[in-house]
C-alpha cells in the first residue's frame, strides 16, 4: 500500500517543531547566557540547533518513505530512529571535540530542548490544535 498521494505530514510536523524553538530556544540561550557567560548562550544556541536538525531530518525521512510504502515506513521509523541516535551523537561529540565548547551548557540545552519541543507538539496534536495535519487523502 503505497501513500504518495498524501500530504507530507511528519515533514509538516517537523517544521511546525522547529518553528516553536523560536519560542524555546531563546529563553534557554538567555538562561544559559546568565548562567554561563557568553560561552554558555552560544553553546545552548548551537545544542538546539543539532536538535533542530535532528527533527528535521526525523521528518524528512518518515515522509519520503511514506511516499514509497507502508513498510518501508515502518523499517524508517525503526531505522532511522536508531540512524537519527548515532548521528546526534556523532554530531555532538564531534563539536565538542573540534569547537571549545561549553559541554554542560551545550548537553543540557538540547536535552531540555529536545523534550519541551516534543512535548509541546504531542500536547498540540492531542489536543487537535494542529488542524492542518492529516493523514487522510
Amino acid at each position: 500500500m503505497s501513500l504518495e498521494h498524501g500530504p507530507p505530514v511528519e515533514s509538516n510536523m517537523a517544521r511546525d517543531t522547529v518553528a516553536r524553538a523560536v519560542y524555546v530556544g531563546p529563553i534557554l540561550v538567555l538562561a544559559f547566557g546568565l548562567l554561563r557567560g557568553w560561552d554558555g548562550a552560544w553553546s545552548a544556541a548551537l545544542g538546539i540547533v543539532v536538535v533542530l536538525a535532528n527533527f528535521l531530518l526525523a521528518g524528512a525521512i518518515l515522509s519520503i518513505s511514506a511516499r514509497i510504502s507502508l513498510q518501508a515506513y515502518h523499517a524508517a521509523a525503526l531505522i532511522g530512529f536508531i540512524l537519527r541516535l548515532v548521528l546526534f551523537v556523532g554530531a555532538v561529540y564531534l563539536i565538542a571535540s573540534m569547537v571549545d565548547v561549553d559541554r554542560v551548557a551545550f548537553g543540557v540545552s538540547a536535552v531540555v530542548a529536545y523534550f519541551a519541543l516534543l512535548t509541546w507538539e504531542a500536547v498540540s496534536i492531542s489536543r487537535n490544535r494542529e488542524r492542518a495535519l492529516s493523514w487522510r487523502r
